[in-house]
């Protein structure tokens, strides 16, 4: 049922490429942690966000991408449906993607609250794949991402491969250590460059928009 005088407002966001072969079915079983949370029968009742300019949830059948910008009222208790969605969509996954889950509090105000009381907003990246180097791949990416963004300020661009290159490095370690008698997929690698700014910044953060 809705939560009224939710303490959070909670930000979903990612987009995360799905199989060719995935149905609609399997989709809203996948996502039903968040619209059973949000008091919705079904993932068309619930995919509509809390906010009239956000898109929600949506699948784009023609690109298998499932795109989610979609805010709930809610409370702590939202990070428990989180593993269980995240576990569902590594089975629909193509590729690894990365969701963004914020948590905005609803009783701070930062113009007119008090300077001793501290805000409990809260940032969460979770991520999914089919298998662990896809996931370790997209995690690479987002730090090379974050990293360079941070050093840009300080260094030319071009100086930075040698940093870039120890990130791999730290990647491929860390894929090496999984490794067993199964097959998990290519080790994670860089991406022939450095990738545009990207990094989190302090504050506050921005709702998303599409």
């Amino acid at each position: 049922m809705p939560r009224y005088n939710a303490p959070f407002e909670i930000h979903v966001h990612g987009d995360v490429p799905l199989r060719a072969d995935v149905s609609f079915d399997q989709i809203q079983e996948a996502l039903r942690p968040l619209w059973k949370y949000a008091g919705a029968k079904s993932l068309a009742d619930g995919a509509t966000s809390a906010y009239e300019e956000e898109p929600g949830i949506r699948f784009d059948q023609k690109e298998h991408m499932l795109t989610m910008c979609w805010t709930v009222p809610g409370d702590e208790d939202f990070r428990q449906e989180l593993d269980e969605m995240c576990m569902a969509l590594n089975e629909l996954a193509e590729q690894g993607a990365a969701i963004e889950i914020t948590f905005y509090d609803t009783d701070y105000d930062e113009e007119e609250g008090d300077s001793d009381e501290e805000s409990r907003d809260d940032f969460v990246m979770l991520f999914v794949g089919p298998n662990p180097a896809a996931i370790m791949q997209v995690q690479r990416d987002l730090l090379v991402e974050d990293v360079v963004a941070l050093m840009e300020r300080h260094f030319d661009g071009s100086e930075l491969g040698g940093v870039v290159g120890e990130i791999d490095k730290l990647f491929g370690d860390r894929f090496d250590a999984l490794v067993s008698s199964l097959e998990i997929g290519k080790r994670p690698r860089g991406s022939g460059g450095a990738p545009g700014a990207g990094g989190h910044g302090g504050g506050r953060r921005p709702r998303h928009l599409h």
